[in-house]
């Protein structure tokens, strides 16, 4: 587990605004800390299993070369050039859901003054990691948040598998004083980090890389866990889950929310409301009963 708080940016880790192309890179092996792991003006590492994606706003054969003369547990598999945009799916624009107006940093003040009192301003920079609230999954989880700090106020809250930070950054937004942002994925943890530091929340979110699992059993109010199922079936199989008082769960299929709700009907735990997108998405928010 590795606290961010605090911490500085190393070289570039974090994309602070949209490129127009990027130029991604494909290793086997991870990078080692060697004092200057990431080449000069790599953008980004994302890390899956084995695998890294060195990013770049501009071709970079000279830096990769370097790196594999300097790593040699590193194997060259492949390489891509997209827009920006590509990427990350979409075109990320500023937009307004619910209690919620969620404002990309580089469309300026004008979108951030547009903010009418009855919105809540996020400013969220995804950088490389997907996450901008966009997603169906993502929208009922801000729904579900802003239903449950209309019934009971919540102190702390511990969102799993964060992404870019959105859902954290709303539940402080919504009154939290106590939130863990949790990702395995250390470079989406950084950008999480990122933007809590651009919403000035350092002081009500933390942000933690490192698993879900060894982190359920951080006291909370509510837990946040828009995730993947073998990792939520985890989750709800352990005792610590039932040791909180409320909860929300997305990210599910239909036969994964059928496997879920399975799980939950063995415990003490009242499902207060479900969204269903297309029938294809579920999110549930719930509460325990302690």
């Amino acid at each position: 587990m590795n606290c961010l708080r605090n911490q500085p940016n190393n070289q570039g880790n974090i994309c602070a605004g949209p490129y127009q192309e990027l130029f991604i890179y494909y290793f086997q092996g991870r990078l080692k800390a060697d004092g200057k792991a990431l080449p000069e003006n790599c953008i980004g590492n994302w890390e899956e299993e084995d695998d890294s994606f060195l990013f770049f706003s501009q071709p970079a054969l000279n830096q990769v070369e370097n790196l594999l003369n300097r790593q040699p547990q590193l194997s060259y598999i492949d390489s891509y050039h997209m827009p920006y945009d590509q990427w990350l799916g979409e075109v990320f624009r500023t937009f307004e859901h619910g209690n919620f107006r969620v404002i990309p940093p580089w469309e300026g003040l004008r979108e951030r003054n547009n903010t009418t009192g009855e919105k809540l301003s996020i400013l969220l920079d995804p950088g490389l990691v997907f996450g901008t609230g966009t997603h169906p999954t993502t929208r009922d989880c801000l729904d579900a948040l802003a239903l449950a700090a209309s019934s009971k106020k919540f102190n702390t809250v511990l969102d799993l598998g964060t992404g870019t930070g959105l859902l954290a950054l709303a539940a402080a937004k919504l009154g939290s004083n106590g939130v863990v942002a949790v990702d395995l994925n250390l470079l989406a943890a950084k950008t999480a980090e990122r933007n809590v530091r651009l919403n000035h929340l350092q002081h009500r979110v933390v942000t933690v890389q490192g698993r879900a699992e060894d982190i359920i059993a951080y006291p909370a109010d509510l837990v946040i866990a828009n995730i993947h199922f073998d990792v939520m079936r985890q989750l709800v199989n352990n005792r610590s889950f039932f040791a909180k008082k409320r909860f929300i769960l997305s990210g599910l299929l239909r036969s994964e929310a059928r496997n879920i709700a399975n799980i939950l009907a063995r415990h003490p735990v009242t499902i207060l409301k479900q969204w269903t997108h297309e029938g294809i998405w579920y999110t549930f928010y719930g509460r325990i009963e302690l």
